[in-house]
Formats: structure tokens, C-alpha cells, sequence
């Protein structure tokens, strides 16, 4: 039975792989929300206001509110912000709003133990709080480490007997980005060092015997946070659930998930549900808060919008279990899945996108527009965009003039063996069609299949040649079902490249991004798919298209456009982050490849920009200190100066390209 194999089973990271239920945890008690056991998964946001400004920030938590927030988190940099979160919350109580406040605290444990006796929770980051980051790497001999683990106890217990005696919530936040220098040198920059930054830290509270607390990983990479929350649910299963665990207790701690700088618009918005959804999918979570450089009241819904996917997912069809001693992966590191290649589609080459535009009226130059190919009338030439599809898919229908070069046309059987010129174009199968077809391509052939059928008709399926499997499902819980079809391809040793197909009746974009990016996100963190197909016949072409390369681009397989991290803004941030990164992506948005970090204070500097080539992060009051990679290049620039200066350093170190002149609408079909 898998539950019997889920307690014995350390490596599991869930309750199952393939059937949905919520990962069990602790009930946390925060003011009247409580979070965790059988509560609602909750959703959060942040204040981006002066702390100081007691009536900007108490209006901005009600806007927070209004739209759905379920806890407010302020920062509170040092001991005088902290104190006037008693203000803050005193007027809120008198407007009679009494969703809980959380206290955002990173360098300072003093402004911790006064924000603890007044508000419902605080967030302590392992990384710097009685700890240290100065990029150093040091020597520890197990003794000298014991001591740097004992010091952290004396600065922290004084913290977790005020939360006891307060009845005071507490999160441990460990980032990927500012993991202490001790546990860089011990761990590196990996999801183990974050999960041992928080379990040193949960190891304290418990031996105090304080168990209200929350516990995340955060990281602006989707791939490294969905890594480091499963390491973290094994770890916690290994020391705390097991028979000889030390430290007993009854379930894991409950999970605060979030994808930290994510940045703005469609890309925080994919990158976010990439990590997030990947996780609730499994049923991991159990408060959530979209990380975006955006007014905070703008997260919410598209946090709700995540979190209500999974109302009555447990009805879903039922999916054959996978065997977790042996389940074909490494849920842990990425790996991606060993395929060979068939033209342009498997093996070493970056995964394709498709196109669905069998659902168009008719198929006209202007249609390519939206798949990333512009016609010029007058030069009756193509120009093609770096977020050009590969494959369009017309189903029933031919095309009747000349595609761009690098555009290849996918057409249903039946219409591409009346096909006299086949150049550039190539059949989509049924399987059923495939097994008897009397005519298939020497080059490509694409089968659609389903779960059932692959279990079926696998040792066929293996003997295939040419042939790319377009992998379809219409179960509720679709994620595991393509993923329980990828684990028994590579059971049975099947190579054949596989393309993520998922359709979607959304009227809308913003629902159909986020599924999309979860959907197919999840399965390519953990190097699952060769190609993704995306079909929404109610959302705009081209919305399909820039999402399936953001989708793409955010699970690090294919990169097509410039990669902003940026961080959401909060009360330490020191200029407008919202302004500042439009105008940086408007200078900078040609840059293929480059990642540029934005942040607004020290605390989201260089660590926090995680991987970022240059870096942009608030260093005063009008001062800007910039970055490459994580060492400072030039310190308080005047603000006014510093996206110029970006520019420069840019330049300096070889990665500028001009950009390429503006595509001439005026004679050009879009």
C-alpha cells in the first residue's frame, strides 16, 4: 500500500505522486487565522510603505485586505519600526479589521523580540539573524562549528521564550540568496545549505518545546526552491517523524511557499506559478504569497487564483501509482530525460513550442504575427522574432504560401497524405493511425498519446522510429498524470522526445499563464518534456506563444529574452522599484540571455540576486550600488545616474549588443 511505503520512505516528499491530498501538517495558531492540519490554504502579502508612515501603511493593509489578504507583513528593520507596529495595529483594530500582522525582521534581534510582544507573527531569516554574510569562506572543524551553532542558540532562544510566552507565530524564512557565509562554507549555495540553515534554527524552537511555527524556502530560481521545500519535507520526515527520531513530534511543520523576486508582469507572474504550483500539484502548502514588483494588493488575486485551483481536486480520475523506491527520477537535483533526437525536437537541442492554430478561420501571413513572424509586403520578406515558434499546427487545414525558414507546419494525417509538396510539413497521428497508417514521414512523425495508452502499447511505442510522442490528458489533476506517463517511458526505456500538450478553456490570460506555467513548469523542473503545445482558443495567439517561451525561459531550458529578478518592494526599499525596473527592461529588454537584478535595499542585494550577471540595488537615499555578479563595481551612484551607468557596465564587460531597428508596422501584416 503507499502509505505503508510513504512512512518508510524518507526520500517521499509527499503523500503521493499521483493521488491529491494536502501534505499533513501542524496547526499554527496566527491571531483568529490559524494556518496548517485542515485549514485553508491561506494567502499573504507585504506592505511596501514606510513602517515610520503609520497611516501609509495602515491604508495600504486595507486595500491588502479588501482584496483578500489573509495576513499583512510589515517590515521592521530596526527597534523603532517595530514599535510602531503597535500604531499600526491599534488603528486597524479600531477600523475593526483584525487579519493578523506579521513582523518582517532580518539583521536585528532586538527589533524581532519587541515586534513578538505585538504582533501575531514574526519572520526571522536564518541566513543573517545572529549570523553573518560577507562572502567568506571559512575553515570549520566540527568543533569550531558546534561553537558558531551554540552562539546562534544564545542570540535566538531569547526570541522563540517571547513568542512562547506571547502566544506569537513564528516563520523561519531561510533565501537562497542569503545563506550565511557559515553555511556557505559548510553546505555551498545549495537546497541543502538553505533546508540545514532553517532545521539548525527549528532544532532550538523545539528543544524549547515552541511549535507554532512556519517554515520556507525561497529562492528567485523556480528549479532551486521546489528543490530545496522537497528536501526540506524528506529532511523533516527523516529527524522528526521517524521511530528513533530525537526530536519527536506528530506531523512536518506547515510551509510558506513563494518564489522570492520574481519580478513584474508575465514573467513574475510564470516564474511564481512554476515554483508555487509545482508544489501545491503535490499537495505541499499551506499559505502562499506571489512575490511581484507590483502594488501588493495586485498579488493577491493572482495568489487566489493559484490556491482555488485546488478546491475538489481530490475528485480526479484515478492515476496508476509509481513505485517511490524506484520512480525513474531524482526529485531532488535536475536531471533532464535522456532523448534522442528526431530533426529539430529531442536530444541536446532546447525544447520546441507549438503552435495550435487549427482553430483558426483561416491561415494567413498576418496569423504567423502571433507565433512570432513578421511579413514584410514591400521587401516580401519574413522577420523573425527571437520567441519564434517552431512547429504551427493547422489540423485539418494547408497553408497556401511560403513559411519562414525556420517554421515547420504540423497537419493531421489525413490532410498530409494528399499533400503533393511535403517539404516543411509533417503528419500528426492517433496512435490507432499511427499502427496502421500506410504512409509515414522519413523525417518526422508526431503520435499523440495518453497514459492508458502508453501502459498498453508501450513495447510498441518503443520500436517507433522518426516519431515524437505529443503527450495529451484530460484528467483534473493533469501534472501527475503526464508525469506518471514520463516516469513509465523511462521504466521502459523509451527515448523518443516528448511534447507537453494542455488545453485550456480559460477566457482569459492571467488563469491560462498561471496553469500553463504550473502544468508544464512542473514536469520541466524536474527535466521532464522536449516541447510544450498550449491550446486556449479564447486567448490571444501571441499571449500563447510569449507564454510557452516564458515557461520555457523560467525553468532555465530555453532562454529567448533578458531575465529580470526583481524584488516586490517593501518598506526598506529605497527608491521606486516599480519605475526603476520598467525603465532598466525598456533600456535593456533586447539583451538575450542577460539576468539583471533589481533590488531595493541590502537585505535583496547581491545574495538575493542569486545568479544575476549585474546587479542595481539601493545603497541610501537617492544612492545606487552596482553589481557584477556579486561583487560591487561602483558605490552610491546619484540615482538620477544610475540606469546609465548600468548601461555602461553593461558595455564594459562585453555583454551590450545594440538593438536591432524597430519592425515597421506600417508594412508589415500583424
Amino acid at each position: 500500500m503507499e502509505d505503508k511505503i510513504i512512512q518508510e520512505d524518507f526520500q517521499l516528499y509527499c503523500n503521493s505522486l499521483t493521488s491529491y491530498s494536502r501534505l499533513k501538517t501542524l496547526e499554527v495558531k496566527i491571531g483568529d487565522v490559524p494556518m496548517g492540519a485542515n485549514h485553508p490554504i491561506r494567502v499573504q502579502s507585504m506592505t511596501t510603505t514606510d513602517t515610520m508612515d503609520t497611516k501609509a501603511t495602515v491604508e495600504q493593509s486595507v486595500r491588502m485586505i479588501e482584496a483578500g489578504c489573509e495576513y499583512v507583513r510589515i517590515t521592521a528593520p530596526s527597534i523603532n519600526e517595530a514599535k510602531n507596529l503597535e500604531n499600526i495595529k491599534r488603528e486597524l483594530r479600531a477600523r475593526g479589521l483584525r487579519t493578523p500582522l506579521v513582523a518582517d525582521i532580518h539583521f536585528t534581534p532586538n527589533a524581532a523580540e519587541t515586534a513578538a510582544r505585538i504582533v501575531e507573527k514574526v519572520r526571522v531569516n536564518p541566513g543573517n539573524y545572529a549570523d553573518k554574510k560577507k562572502f567568506e569562506n571559512i575553515e570549520y572543524t566540527e568543533a569550531t562549528y558546534q561553537e558558531e551553532v551554540e552562539r546562534i542558540r544564545q542570540r535566538f532562544t531569547p526570541l522563540v521564550k517571547i513568542c512562547k510566552e506571547y502566544g506569537t507565530a513564528m516563520r523561519i524564512g531561510t533565501n537562497h540568496g542569503s545563506l550565511s557565509d557559515r553555511i556557505m562554507s559548510r553546505y555551498g549555495d545549495t537546497p541543502l545549505g538553505m533546508v540545514e540553515s532553517a532545521l539548525e534554527f527549528l532544532r532550538i524552537c523545539i528543544d524549547e518545546k515552541f511549535l507554532n511555527i512556519v517554515l520556507s524556502m525561497k529562492a528567485s530560481n523556480p528549479q532551486i526552491m521546489v528543490q530545496a521545500y522537497r528536501l526540506l519535507i524528506s529532511k523533516m520526515r527523516e529527524e522528526f517523524l521517524a521511530e528513533n527520531a530525537k526530536r519527536k513530534i506528530d506531523a512536518l511543520f506547515p510551509l510558506h511557499l513563494g518564489v522570492t523576486e520574481a519580478g513584474e508582469g508575465e514573467d513574475g507572474r510564470i516564474k511564481s506559478a512554476m515554483g508555487i504550483g509545482a508544489l501545491l500539484e503535490d499537495g505541499i502548502g499551506d499559505t502562499i504569497r506571489v512575490s511581484l514588483t507590483e502594488d501588493p494588493e495586485f498579488e493577491i488575486p493572482v495568489a487566489r487564483t493559484l490556491v482555488d485551483r485546488y478546491n475538489n481536486r481530490e475528485k480526479h480520475a484515478i492515476i496508476p501509482s509509481i513505485n517511490y523506491s524506484n520512480p525513474g527520477y531524482t526529485p531532488f537535483e535536475y536531471n533532464r530525460r535522456d532523448t534522442h533526437a528526431v530533426r529539430n525536437t529531442g536530444g541536446h537541442q532546447v525544447p520546441v513550442v507549438i503552435l495550435n492554430l487549427s482553430y483558426a478561420e483561416k491561415i494567413t501571413q498576418a496569423t504567423l504575427f502571433g507565433a512570432g513572424y513578421a511579413y514584410s509586403i514591400p521587401k516580401d520578406s519574413w522577420n523573425i522574432q527571437d520567441q519564434a515558434a517552431d512547429f504551427i499546427y493547422t489540423g485539418n487545414k494547408n497553408v497556401d504560401f511560403a513559411l519562414p525558414g525556420s517554421l515547420a507546419l504540423i497537419m493531421d494525417y489525413a490532410v498530409w497524405k494528399n499533400c503533393n509538396d511535403r517539404s516543411g510539413r509533417f503528419p500528426l497521428y492517433s496512435l490507432e493511425e499511427f499502427l496502421s497508417a500506410s504512409e509515414k514521414s522519413e523525417v518526422l512523425n508526431f503520435v499523440k498519446v495518453t497514459l492508458a495508452e502508453v501502459l498498453q502499447l508501450k513495447d510498441q511505442i518503443a520500436s517507433f522510429r522518426n516519431v515524437v510522442l505529443l503527450a495529451h490528458t484530460s484528467n483534473l489533476h493533469a501534472m501527475p498524470e503526464l508525469r506518471r506517463l514520463f516516469v513509465e517511458l523511462l521504466h521502459a526505456n523509451i527515448h523518443h522526445p516528448v511534447i507537453i500538450c494542455r488545453e485550456y478553456s480559460t477566457e482569459t490570460i492571467e488563469p491560462f499563464r498561471l496553469y500553463s506555467a504550473t502544468d508544464a513548469g512542473a514536469l520541466m523542473l524536474d527535466g521532464m518534456g522536449d516541447g510544450l503545445m498550449l491550446t486556449a482558443p479564447m486567448v490571444n495567439t501571441s499571449d500563447i506563444n510569449k507564454t510557452s517561451f516564458g515557461i520555457l525561459q523560467a525553468a532555465r531550458m530555453r532562454i529567448s529574452k533578458t531575465e529580470y529578478i526583481s524584488c516586490p518592494s517593501c518598506g526598506r526599499t529605497l527608491f521606486n522599484l516599480q519605475e526603476t525596473t520598467a525603465r532598466i527592461r525598456e533600456r535593456t529588454s533586447h539583451l538575450k540571455g542577460v539576468k539583471i537584478g533589481v533590488m531595493g535595499c541590502i537585505v535583496n542585494g547581491p545574495g538575493e540576486m542569486a545568479d544575476a550577471d549585474y546587479g542595481y540595488v539601493g545603497a541610501g537615499a537617492g544612492k545606487i550600488t552596482l553589481y557584477k555578479g556579486k561583487t560591487v563595481v561602483q558605490r552610491n551612484i546619484n540615482a538620477a545616474d544610475a540606469v546609465d551607468a548600468l548601461i555602461q557596465l553593461i558595455k564594459d564587460h562585453g555583454d551590450w549588443v545594440d538593438p536591432s531597428p524597430a519592425h515597421e508596422h506600417t508594412d508589415s501584416l500583424s
